[in-house]
């Protein structure tokens, strides 16, 4: 099977479940940051050399995928199966690595400068890819999408700002604080 397809050079590209819509939709949008704060997760877990993070990396890539996939598929009747299924109990697992890895860091005491090590300075690129990923899905809210959604990306956003909180304080690498 070819990559190319040649069917978007006009601007357009195709949803899962059919239809066709502009490249410069919002929802084309959403689900591009969410690619992109997945690829940002790819290059984190490239460099970390953390196994639990590195595991726990590689788990979320594959929850954004799910994701990508609700995302690309505007018709609800057309979210059939496990791709679809994006469960509260991912926002409880979040919710406890976040708390398990929150025992391990300094109280934070001020704002804190987005780097440290190499793992850790992209888990911080990658949580300001989950805002923006959160903010174009927040602005299709009205889009009936599942109620865990925006929940989910906010958690994340908090997950890897203390990834990489942790990832730094396993490396010995302080904190700069503003």
């Amino acid at each position: 099977m070819k990559i190319y397809t040649k069917t978007g050079d006009g601007g357009e590209t195709a949803l899962f479940g059919g239809g066709r819509v502009p490249k410069s939709s919002a929802r084309v949008a959403a689900y591009g940051d969410v690619d992109e704060l997945n690829a940002w997760l790819g290059a984190a877990h490239a460099w970390c050399a953390d196994r639990e993070i590195r595991a726990a990396l590689e788990r979320i890539q594959g929850e954004l995928f799910v994701v990508g996939a609700i995302l690309a598929t505007p018709n609800p009747a057309r979210r059939k199966g496990e791709r679809f299924e994006l469960p509260a109990e991912w926002i409880g697992a979040l919710e406890r690595e976040i708390d398990a890895w929150d025992v391990e860091l300094e109280e934070l005491r001020s704002f804190i400068l987005p780097g440290g090590g190499k793992s850790a300075a992209v888990v911080h690129l990658a949580r300001a890819a989950c805002r923006r990923a959160e903010r174009a899905v927040v602005g299709l809210a009205a889009d009936d999408l599942p109620d865990t959604l925006i929940p989910y990306l906010n958690r994340l956003s908090d997950w890897l700002f203390t990834c990489a909180r942790a990832l730094n304080a396993r490396e010995g690498i302080d904190e700069k604080a503003w």
